[in-house]
């Protein structure tokens, strides 16, 4: 009886429980809970350690904390490492801290777009719609098969690896490289 009443509780709990813990996502090894934003919920990944390292070095902490909505393409450390040997390092130095934030808030969209966002834009605009990034440049996002890539002003392809990370503020969709502004 004792057994049936606790397993009872225990159902009842997690009929009420949140729908936090039902959207919460792993990323880079840690929990992205949706209830913290962009910012608290990044310094944990460890596959965005660069990532962080280059908004903090570029000033958008503040920015990318604040009530938004956004939606983040963040770029993972390994499409970092695409990167031609020394960029990162250069552009964290402060006299780069003008391209450093062109090309971090490139990669930032105003608004909170879920993929199903995305799929439907796409879908609408016959295989492929434009985003206005928060740095004034033009992304485009395409589909093949049953997966999203967002080509760059240069040329560039980014897949979306994994979808609708919610924040608090926003959105992120991780991304396997860095997207570059004309």
């Amino acid at each position: 009886m004792k057994n049936l009443i606790i397993s009872a509780f225990a159902l009842v709990a997690i009929a009420i429980a949140p729908n936090t813990f039902a959207q919460t996502k792993m990323v880079g090894g840690a929990a992205m809970y949706p209830t913290k934003n962009i910012v608290e919920n990044a310094v944990n990944s460890k596959d965005h350690t660069t990532l962080v390292a280059a908004v903090k070095a570029a000033g958008l902490v503040e920015t990318l904390s604040s009530a938004g909505p956004f939606t983040v393409f963040a770029p993972t450390n390994e499409a970092f490492d695409k990167l031609p040997k020394g960029t990162v390092e250069t552009l964290v130095k402060p006299e780069n801290k003008a391209t450093l934030t062109k090309i971090l808030t490139y990669h930032v969209v105003a608004g909170k777009l879920s993929a199903a966002d995305l799929w439907a834009k796409v879908k609408t605009g016959m295989g492929k719609t434009e985003l206005t990034t928060v740095q004034g440049g033009k992304l485009w996002v395409k589909a093949k098969g049953k997966k999203l890539y967002l080509v760059d002003e240069k040329g560039g392809k980014s897949w979306i690896t994994i979808a609708d990370v919610n924040q608090s503020n926003g959105v992120i969709h991780v991304v396997n490289t860095v997207l570059m502004p004309k």
